[in-house]
């Protein structure tokens, strides 16, 4: 087989599939309303269910939810025979997919939920199969072409099934009013999580802070310096930010070196600011750009305000440690 034709195939399959997807629009119905309504108002757990691939993209939609802030699980209707079927309570919601619908293994759960009066959301390709007669709220699938070679192994109709999940979860965020900040509480770590930290979340405040009135001298700026340890002393008068001395500026002046010497001869008297709520990864780019190693953090009330008063710093190890 010619190399090229692996890209013809492959090309041939993408596109059956994006042809495909555009069936989606069809589900965009008084059902698929209904099921959001629903979700938006659970009292309790989203759980997902179905067997075999269809079981494989519950999972994911399942994981989707939770990453957003709605308590979900998978359960695998065959398991639930043995016992799981105990973790799913009257206040929960079940989403049960089966592209054909008619899958033996659901029939347990089926009677078991509609016995209980647990809500069933059921998504599959035939109004009349076993799962959508069980189902509160009907989500029919449209028929889709597969795009192997055979046309019976599921592609398309997993492809379209993963995307009816992401549009329910994406819709329920945006009732929601999901934020990149609640986001990230529910991503503490990978990049995703680094990516989305704060200023606030990673500076350091109150007694971490190397700051010194603006009326004390060199030697008591230096003290406070190699104390602290962040290369750094921030100047104040009445809480506000006067100046900023860096090590630089204290190795500069020792061959004036005077232990008493006014701080503000040397002091940058108006020192780069960010306001808390910057991302963190806005913060490593400013100190790239300014060629600076720390940054002097305020809130956001106080940022456009001449006299600012000193919340944070940041430093630049703190980025790097952050996997920033």
């Amino acid at each position: 087989m010619n190399k090229k034709d692996y890209i013809s195939q492959a090309l041939k399959a993408a596109n059956i599939q994006i042809r495909e997807l555009k069936k989606v629009k069809k589900i965009f119905n008084k059902s698929f309303i209904k099921a959001v309504d629903l979700i938006l108002n659970c009292k309790g757990k989203v759980i997902f269910a179905g067997i075999g691939k269809s079981g494989l993209i519950a999972k994911k939609i399942s994981a989707t939810f939770s990453s957003v802030g709605i308590p979900s699980f998978f359960c695998d209707p065959a398991q639930a025979l043995h016992g799981d079927m105990g973790q799913i309570e009257k206040k929960d919601i079940l989403i049960i997919i089966s592209y054909s619908g008619n899958t033996s293994e659901l029939a347990n759960m089926l009677k078991y939920s509609n016995r209980y009066r647990i809500k069933i959301i059921g998504i599959a390709s035939k109004l009349e199969s076993i799962l959508l007669k069980a189902s509160d709220i009907k989500i029919v699938l449209p028929k889709v072409k597969e795009s192997d070679i055979t046309g019976m192994v599921p592609t398309s109709s997993t492809s379209i099934t993963l995307l009816l999940g992401d549009c329910l979860a994406t819709t329920v965020m945006q009732q929601k009013k999901f934020s990149k900040e609640k986001f990230k509480v529910f991503h503490p770590g990978g990049n995703i999580g680094s990516s989305l930290l704060l200023a606030k979340d990673i500076m350091v405040v109150g007694n971490k802070m190397p700051t010194i009135n603006y009326n004390k001298n060199f030697k008591e700026a230096l003290k406070v310096m190699n104390m602290k340890k962040l290369g750094i002393v921030v100047i104040t008068k009445n809480k506000f930010i006067k100046g900023l001395v860096t090590d630089g500026d204290l190795r500069r002046e020792l061959k004036n070196y005077n232990a008493n010497k006014n701080l503000n001869k040397f002091m940058t008297k108006t020192p780069f600011v960010v306001n808390e709520n910057m991302p963190s990864s806005k913060a490593l780019a400013i100190m790239n750009e300014k060629k600076i190693t720390s940054l002097l953090v305020v809130s956001d009330k106080d940022y456009k305000k001449k006299n600012k008063v000193l919340k944070g710093i940041i430093h630049i190890h703190f980025l790097l440690q952050g996997g920033i």
